[in-house]
């Protein structure tokens, strides 16, 4: 059957993207369309910072975008050998991270996360608070223009220091509509799509519906995860799959599960 990842294409390595070899296995045929456009800002802030580990309590990252973000850093300066000894500072500390796509990032920049088990910013908000007191110095939180902010609220109210910085902002990806167009053109109505992000939704899903018209009721929906899934109930549609972790073998069990 044909499936429609609304995602954008494994970052680096080589093969194929995980999610589209875990479908294989099954016997499906997946399509990859990026759905979100990513602008990085606040370069020279996010380098200030990460520069001074003794000011903070720990780092958390959400999202491999902010990852890269630091990396980028990194390389713009020229300050890998600088950061060979910095790293073993903030390994003194705690490195918070959700999913482990954004956990193997991380290890790639010489650091040792924690909670790469947790799907969502609500759970690892849950086991920062069962880590951390007020007594801390702040968390150090890099992340995007469009975030929820389950985490930050979480910290705040339990008095858990906590600093921010936009590091990149989101937006639709500028060819979203057209490869949209060309897949249902070429390949007809899916017989599932899947949403990777509240913010998938809310570009795609008007156009997945004209594009589907009268067949819409018959493309069982999946959801890489909660927060996903209740954007798309919020829309109205059966959420027929939803990840129980945010990895390529639990989404494509749900999706297979479903069909």
């Amino acid at each position: 059957m044909n499936i429609l990842l609304l995602k954008e294409p494994r970052e680096g390595g080589n093969g194929p993207d995980p999610y589209i070899k875990e479908l294989s296995a099954f016997g499906h045929k997946a399509t990859l369309i990026p759905v979100l456009s990513f602008k990085f800002v606040s370069l020279d802030t996010l380098s200030e910072k990460v520069f001074q580990p003794e000011k903070y309590g720990g780092l958390i990252f959400t999202s491999p975008r902010a990852v890269e973000a630091v990396k980028m850093c990194l390389d713009a300066n020229n300050k890998k050998m600088e950061w060979e000894n910095l790293r073993n500072k903030w390994n003194a500390k705690a490195i918070y991270v959700v999913g482990k796509a954004t956990a193997s990032l991380v290890e790639e920049l010489g650091l040792s996360p924690v909670g790469e088990d947790t799907g969502t910013a609500d759970v690892l908000s849950r086991l920062i608070l069962e880590r951390e007191d007020p007594s801390i110095m702040p968390l150090f939180f890099p992340c995007g223009s469009i975030k929820r902010e389950v985490l930050p609220t979480a910290l705040r109210e339990n008095r858990i220091p906590l600093e921010t910085c936009t590091v990149y902002q989101t937006a639709q990806h500028p060819d979203l509509e057209k490869n949209l167009t060309n897949y249902f053109t070429q390949q007809g109505v899916p017989s599932s799509v899947a949403f990777f992000s509240p913010s998938g939704v809310k570009f795609c899903l008007e156009t997945v519906r004209r594009l589907a018209g009268p067949q819409l009721s018959q493309i069982k929906f999946a959801a890489i995860g909660p927060t996903t899934a209740d954007a798309l109930s919020a829309e109205g549609l059966p959420v027929s799959g939803s990840a129980e972790k945010p990895t390529a073998q639990h989404l494509a069990a749900a999706i297979a599960q479903a069909l």
